[in-house]
C-alpha cells in the first residue's frame, strides 16, 4: 500500500511539473503570438503607406471596360480646371486619360459612375514607355488648360435640341450661350471653343418655310430675326448672318477652334460663298433671288466647301448640294455605317485625338445635312470619317489661319431620324455612345499644345 501511495504521489508531482511546464509554454506562446500580431500589422501598415506612395496615378481607360465614356470626359475637363494636367494616351486602350493621384479625382470618378485604376509610379512610366516606341501607333498628349466654350444658339425656344449641349450638360462640361448680339459684340476672342448646330447662315430660316410657315415657332423665329437685324442696323436677316459668319470667320483666324454640326457647316460656307450675293427668295426677304447668284459665288471664301450648287426653290428642304440626297440613307437605314480613318499618332496627332473611340465603325444618322458630298470637298480637308456604301464624308477637319475647325454630319448620333418637335436623347441610356464620344474629343482638343500637321 504505501509503495503505491508512493507512485501516486510521485507521478502527481510530475504531472504537475508538466503542467506548469505547459501553462508557461502557452504563456510564452501567447506572448510570441502577440509580438508577431503587432509586427504583422506594423509590417501591412508599412506596406500600405508604401503602395499608396506609389499608388500615385489615375488611369481612366476609354476601351471598352469603361462604365460612362461620356462622362469620363468631363472627370478630365473637371481636373484641367483644378490645375491637374491630364495626359490623352492617343490608341492606348481607346484614348485613356491619366494623371496624378489625388483624393478628389478618385472621388469625383466615383460619384459620377466612371470606371477609373489606381496604379503605381512604376506602372505609369511602363505605360508611357510603352506608347513612346517608335514601332508603336501611340502618342501621349499633356492637356494643360480647360478650354472655354461657348454655344451658338437663340435665346428663344426652338422645337429642336443641340446633341452637343445635351452632351457638355451630362459631362458636366460648362459653356456659355451666345448669339448675335454677342458675337457682333466682338465677345468671341475670349472663347476658346465654340459650336454651331442648328443653325442657316444663309438667312433662309433652315429652309422651314414650305413645311412649317403657319407653325407658331416659325413665325415667332422670323419675327425675332427681323427684330434684332434691325436692331444692329441691318436692313435684311440674311445680311446679319453673314455679318455673324464672318466674325466666326476672323475668331477661327485668329486661332480659334470651331466645330460644326448639322446645317451648320453647310449654311456657314455658302453663307460666306454668297457675301454680297442674293441668294435668298421673296419668302424669306420679300425680294427675289439673284439670277445669277450661282456664277457670282466666290468658294475662296469658304472653309470646307468648293463648286456647290446652291438650292433657289423655297419649297425644297436643302441649301446646297453639299449635303447628300438622303434618300438612298433611308432605302438602306441598317447599312448606315461610317468608319473612322486611322491616322499616325506620333506624325498626325491632331485627327488623331479627333477620332479616339472605342469603336472604328460608327452608326450612321440623319441630320439637316446628314453627310457631306465627296465632290465639293476642297483638297487640303482632312477625312476622318466616310461611308464606302454611301460614297459620303461625314466627319471632316481643316485649318483657317492660326485656327481649326471640324464638320460633323447629322443633327443627333443616338437618334437616327430627328424630327422637328422631337424630344431630346436622354444620355442616360448612352453612356457610351461612340457617336457622342466624337463631339466629346473636339472639346479636348483644345486643351492640348497645337502641333503642327506633319502629314
Amino acid at each position: 500500500m504505501l509503495r503505491i501511495g508512493y507512485y501516486y504521489m510521485i507521478d502527481f508531482i510530475c504531472f504537475k511539473i508538466l503542467t506548469s511546464d505547459i501553462r508557461n509554454l502557452y504563456i510564452n506562446l501567447q506572448s510570441e503570438i502577440k509580438t508577431y500580431m503587432k509586427r504583422f500589422i506594423i509590417g501591412s501598415i508599412i506596406i500600405l503607406s508604401v503602395f499608396n506612395a506609389c499608388a500615385s496615378y489615375i488611369l481612366i481607360p476609354m476601351d471598352k471596360t469603361q462604365r460612362n465614356h461620356l462622362k469620363a470626359y468631363g472627370i478630365a475637363y473637371w481636373a484641367l480646371t483644378k490645375e491637374i494636367d491630364v495626359s490623352w494616351l492617343l490608341n492606348y486602350r481607346g484614348g485613356s486619360f491619366m494623371c496624378n493621384y489625388t483624393s478628389s479625382v478618385e472621388d469625383e470618378c466615383l460619384i459620377r459612375n466612371v470606371s477609373f485604376q489606381i496604379i503605381a509610379d512604376v506602372q505609369a512610366t511602363a505605360i508611357s514607355s510603352e506608347i513612346a516606341q517608335s514601332d508603336v501607333n501611340m502618342n501621349e498628349i499633356k492637356l494643360t488648360k480647360a478650354p472655354k466654350i461657348a454655344v451658338y444658339s437663340p435665346k428663344n425656344k426652338l422645337p429642336w435640341d443641340d446633341a452637343v449641349t445635351l452632351v457638355l450638360t451630362y459631362a458636366e462640361i460648362p459653356y456659355d450661350v451666345i448669339y448675335d448680339e454677342e458675337v457682333l459684340s466682338g465677345i468671341l476672342p475670349t472663347y476658346d471653343w465654340l459650336h454651331l448646330h442648328h443653325e442657316d447662315f444663309t438667312g433662309q430660316y433652315g429652309k422651314f418655310w414650305a413645311n412649317y410657315r403657319n407653325a407658331d415657332w416659325y413665325i415667332n423665329d422670323v419675327r425675332e430675326n427681323e427684330t434684332t437685324a434691325r436692331k444692329l442696323g441691318f436692313t435684311k436677316v440674311s445680311q446679319l448672318k453673314l455679318a455673324v459668319a464672318k466674325k466666326i470667320r476672323d475668331f477661327v483666324a485668329g486661332g480659334g477652334y470651331m466645330f460644326a454640326m448639322c446645317s451648320a457647316p453647310d449654311s456657314f460656307d455658302v453663307a460666306l460663298a454668297a457675301d454680297g450675293v442674293d441668294i435668298c427668295d421673296i419668302p424669306f426677304d420679300g425680294d427675289p433671288i439673284d439670277p445669277q447668284a450661282q456664277n457670282k459665288l466666290n468658294f475662296n471664301n469658304t472653309f470646307a466647301f468648293q463648286n456647290f450648287k446652291i438650292s433657289t426653290n423655297p419649297y425644297e428642304y436643302e441649301i446646297s448640294t453639299i449635303d447628300i440626297n438622303p434618300t438612298s440613307h433611308l432605302m438602306n437605314v441598317n447599312n448606315d455605317f461610317f468608319t473612322l480613318f486611322e491616322f499616325s499618332a506620333k506624325w498626325d496627332p491632331v485627327p488623331t485625338m479627333l477620332c479616339q473611340n472605342h469603336y472604328q465603325v460608327i452608326r450612321g444618322f440623319m441630320g439637316q445635312s446628314t453627310a457631306f458630298n465627296r465632290d465639293n470637298i476642297k483638297p487640303n480637308i482632312i477625312i476622318m470619317g466616310e461611308s464606302k456604301a454611301f460614297n459620303d464624308v461625314r466627319y471632316l477637319h481643316g485649318e483657317y489661319g492660326k485656327g481649326t475647325f471640324t464638320f460633323f454630319g447629322g443633327h443627333d448620333p443616338e437618334d437616327y431620324q430627328h424630327f422637328v418637335g422631337d424630344p431630346p436623347t436622354d444620355l442616360n441610356l448612352y453612356p457610351n455612345s461612340e457617336g457622342y464620344r466624337l463631339i466629346l474629343n473636339n472639346v479636348l482638343f483644345p486643351a492640348a499644345k497645337k502641333e503642327k500637321q506633319k502629314t
